[in-house]
């Protein structure tokens, strides 16, 4: 196999290229102008009123970050979902209102409210500092619960710690700013208003890697108050947790000064430390240490061999060791059966394999994770005001943070008991003896990854807790738990589709696994009642991409985080996992947190998926090959797996033409299967995680390429088309406002319709990439709401059904039609589109119990008018006389009008006169409705245009 470089002609590569270097992070200034073009973009879109209907699923619910709870009446509160936004309930969690579809983002760090007043603070951006923690857009602000909300400022601090309301002082607020993820910023530290957000001043900086993740007063005194400060350096290859810049501070004055505390562990390996304070000198400090363990990789007394002896083994050492103890090393540890103690002592003779080896052929970004022997959470305690600190327990917290308590680190004390306390990471655990020893408190109903609680002040055993599963209460200090999944605000990294008959959908979500349900599946309670939701889960993990085998839909290959795949027979139950190993003596195979595998369109037994090599098996996931070099820039030294392979195009014209993007922002081309590679990515933006690469269905040598800076803070749209196999590059994100890419995918139907999905919501261009619309309607519940900003991952078409699909990362999936899209004439004055015939039915109107609501049939017209203005629907019989009018006020664009089939009292008689068989009777809603016949429905825009477009409805 050969890798060869394309470098691209000096004016397009000039063009296309201007400073190469580390892209910068996206501007304040570019910030701001973003949310007022995405305004504009919303309201000029000619799409904004088709409708997506959000089909769930909402079982699973997705990662929340804080709550806030009315303490008067704890049975409301709201719920603020990391990308889902804030959610309100006055029904203890039965079922949940979204507040914040009318915001400019769905990103959500810390949620306060002054509940005298009902104003809520929103701190956007999440401050858990994950892969997937998006940058907010400051301080949101609502004076009616969420009906409205202004932005107060603090745009470029990206991720907001905590939010303090004075409680004498509702406009005095103390806000920790934790900064930029992925750069170095001066927007963060300690901020403090007295005049409700109008301005601000800042109180505390330490330095600009270094923000404040928690701030905690003194339930009595508002003065007196502590400031935990994070040093972090998070990259697309390495995250530094910890660092000589964390810290606490103490203020008296309410956060106008701050003096730090001394007497707290202090280095480079202090990671974040959340803070409960109970009373003016207790003071609880939960602390990610990012310090070794002592005495950690010592040989244990076993006399079996262990990964970590090989680490520092010498060649010698290794011949001479017992065959069969080296033997019992490698079956139980699942060498390959190539592997074993005489063919590795010979390697290891020949030079080919080193002791060290052995320990690194088993490790992977995923077991890394779990095997850091690092200190973790240890809890400290102040009784004298923060003067001094002593930690509360002997030894380690096992099995809480492992290696990654940047995730967690927050900590709760009963507001009536000072020796009550509560932690939480991976489970929940309480300590009724002020920290000395714990105790689990979590459920097979309580997922696990757990971010925020609420104690009732009144019922110190009623419990809120958050996690990445959602919402759980407890009224028996977690003994039990009720679980509160009512939001659809799932975290989809992946969907798929099917064609069975109907066909079925597919995703994986943040750490909830994968899940399949056909797409007739409805969100209803009365899953509750027979027992069986309609949605089934089929992996678990993080759960990552799907591909479904078009012979046999029971075939289905998935998997969970870092490349571990599987193939399943939902029939059979079998599930075959894929063994992918490197030779040992080579470096190993590098596999993103979200590694890319795609079923040749070609041949449904040929899989690829993608490490730093592109590989392939041609027998189902049975066995792989390699079938290029490394197709990444190498790596990079650090703890996160970088230098990978992110997705994967194969051509639908010919077998073996494939495309590779990598995270580190190399694509790469072969025409032959693999034996030879072509870098064609030199005339583009440099460094920037590959989002995608899609090889075109409409023509060959048209290839798109998205490219994503969201791990630089970069924020600004990349969308590139080829028509020469990548050998030069157009530039076609003009016109989006700027958000980072996420997918783009072409109309199966249209050449020149292409769908582009961003961090921000979706997009539509009907011209190739020359300008685009932004989609803004959502349906739920029979409800109209915005279309969430929210970062929309994957999208998918059902051709069949026509059915466009986005996978969004917070609000589950959305579901629309394209027809309307397909078929419009934008030179057209005004077009009605075809609608599809209806089976008549006595039950329009009438409903099977005077207690229950009459069904009411719905009919949806789709049309488009150049114009905005006065227009009606008129509903004619055979013979052209009116039956039905119903006036609308339509926007510029494609519009979509709901029909009831109901006929005003002179149409019945109109109908009745035209076949005296009829005999229409009024249904219990109070209308009339269309007997079987065949009916014109016309587009009346007024005066001289009472006719501007027409099709048939039919009704059998």
């Amino acid at each position: 196999m050969k890798l060869r470089y394309f470098l691209a002609s000096s004016a397009v590569f000039f063009a296309l290229t201007k400073g190469q270097s580390q892209q910068p992070a996206t501007s304040i200034q570019l910030q701001e102008q973003a949310v007022l073009q995405k305004e504009q973009s919303l309201s000029n879109s000619i799409v904004k009123n088709i409708p997506f209907e959000n089909i769930g699923p909402s079982v699973m619910s997705g990662r929340i970050v804080d709550i806030a709870v009315n303490p008067e009446m704890s049975s409301e509160f709201y719920a603020g979902y990391a990308s889902g936004g804030l959610w309100y309930t006055n029904n203890n969690g039965t079922t949940f209102t979204p507040v914040m579809d009318n915001a400019p983002t769905q990103n959500v760090g810390e949620v306060t409210v002054d509940w005298k007043s009902g104003t809520i603070w929103v701190g956007t951006g999440e401050n858990n500092a994950s892969r997937s923690s998006y940058a907010g857009i400051g301080l949101l602000k609502s004076t009616d619960k969420g009906a409205t909300w202004q932005n107060m400022g603090l745009i470029d601090s990206h991720h907001i710690g905590r939010i303090l309301i004075n409680p004498s002082n509702p406009d005095e607020v103390v806000v920790g700013a934790l900064g930029h993820l992925y750069s170095d910023n001066e927007e963060r530290g300690v901020y403090k208003t007295t005049d409700g957000g109008k301005t601000w001043k800042k109180t505390l900086f330490i330095d600009n890697k270094t923000g404040i993740i928690d701030i905690d007063n003194d339930p009595t005194n508002f003065n007196l108050m502590y400031a935990s400060a994070w040093q972090k350096d998070r990259k697309a290859w390495n995250f530094e947790g910890a660092g000589a810049g964390s810290g606490i501070y103490k203020s008296t004055d309410g956060g106008d000064t701050w003096q730090q505390l001394t007497n707290f562990p202090s280095g480079d390996g202090v990671g974040r430390i959340g803070i409960a304070v109970y009373d003016e000198n207790t003071v609880y400090a939960v602390h990610d240490s990012q310090f070794r363990r002592e005495g950690e990789g010592k040989k244990s007394s076993s006399n079996k061999l262990e990964k970590d002896d090989f680490k520092t083994m010498s060649k010698e050492a290794l011949l001479a060791l017992d065959d069969k103890k080296l033997d019992d090393y490698l079956k139980r540890n699942g060498f390959q059966e190539k592997y074993r103690a005489a063919n590795v002592k010979s390697m290891v003779r020949q030079g080919d394999v080193q002791p060290v080896d052995l320990a690194t052929y088993l490790e992977t970004a995923n077991t890394q994770m779990f095997d850091t022997p690092v200190v973790g959470a240890e809890v400290y305690r102040s009784n004298d005001g923060g003067a001094t600190w002593k930690k509360t327990h002997k030894g380690y917290i096992d099995d809480l943070y492992y290696s990654y308590g940047y995730y967690f680190g927050e900590i709760n004390v009963n507001p009536s008991d000072a020796q009550d306390i509560y932690i939480y990471g991976v489970p929940i655990v309480k300590s009724k003896d002020g920290g000395k020893t714990f105790a689990s408190i979590n459920a097979p109903n309580v997922h696990s990854d757990h971010h925020a609680l609420w104690i009732n002040p009144k019922n110190e055993n009623h419990l809120i807790n958050g996690n990445d599963g959602g919402i759980n209460i407890s009224y028996d200090d977690g003994a039990s738990w009720i679980k509160a999944n009512d939001p659809s605000v799932g975290q989809f990294y992946f969907i798929q589709v099917d064609n069975e008959e109907p066909y079925n959908i597919y995703g994986g979500l943040q750490d909830n696994g994968v899940w399949v349900a056909p797409s007739t599946a409805q969100e209803s309670r009365g899953w509750l009642q027979s027992g069986q939701y309609p949605w089934e889960s089929i992996m678990g993990g993080d759960g990552m991409q799907v591909q479904v085998d078009s012979r046999d839909a029971n075939i289905v290959y998935t998997g969970f985080q870092f490349g571990n795949y599987f193939r399943i027979n939902r029939e059979t139950g079998e599930n075959k996992r894929f063994d992918i190993k490197h030779t040992l003596g080579e470096k190993p195979y590098r596999f993103n947190w979200q590694t890319p595998i795609l079923l040749s369109s070609h041949n449904q037994d040929i899989l690829y998926l993608g490490g730093n090599k592109l590989m392939r098996s041609m027998d189902q996931g049975d066995s792989w090959t390699a079938i290029s070099p490394d197709l990444t820039h190498g790596g990079k030294p650090g703890n996160v797996a970088y230098g990978t392979l992110t997705t994967v195009s194969e051509s639908p014209f010919q077998f073996g033409l494939i495309y590779t993007g990598s995270d580190d922002g190399k694509i790469a081309v072969t025409k032959n299967g693999g034996s030879d590679w072509q870098v064609i990515s030199n005339s583009l933006p440099k460094d920037l995680w590959v989002s995608r690469i899609v090889a075109s269905e409409h023509k060959k040598e048209r290839v798109y390429a998205t490219l994503n800076g969201y791990r630089w803070d970069d924020f600004a749209t990349y969308i590139y088309v080829s028509d020469n196999y990548g050998q030069t590059w157009k530039n076609i994100s003009a016109g989006i406002p700027i958000s980072p890419v996420n997918v783009i995918i072409e109309d199966p139907s249209k050449e020149n319709i292409i769908y582009v999905g961003t961090d921000n919501g979706a997009y539509v261009s009907m011209n190739g990439g020359e300008s685009y619309n932004a989609f803004a309607k959502a349906v739920s519940d029979k409800t109209t709401a915005p279309l969430p900003a929210v970062a929309v991952h994957d999208m998918k078409i059902q051709k069949k059904a026509n059915h466009l699909l986005l996978g969004t990362h917070g609000r589950s999936i959305y579901r629309a039609d394209l027809t309307p899209i397909q078929q419009v004439d934008a030179g057209v004055n005004a077009q009605i589109f075809d609608i599809a015939s209806v089976r008549s039915s006595g039950r329009w109107g009438n409903s099977w119990s005077s207690w229950s609501e009459p069904n009411e049939p719905n009919v949806v017209i789709n049309y488009y008018t150049s114009n905005a203005g006065k227009y009606a629907i008129v509903i004619k019989e055979a013979e052209g006389k009116e039956v039905q009018r119903v006036s609308l006020v339509p926007s510029a664009g494609l519009n979509v009008f709901n029909y009831d089939l109901s006929i005003t009292e002179k149409g019945k008689k109109i109908l009745e006169k035209a076949n005296s068989s009829l005999d229409i009777q009024k249904a219990k809603s109070g209308k009339y409705y269309l007997p079987k016949g065949t009916y014109t429905v016309s587009l009346d825009g007024g005066g001289g245009n009472s006719n501007a477009a027409q099709t048939t409805l039919e009704i059998k």
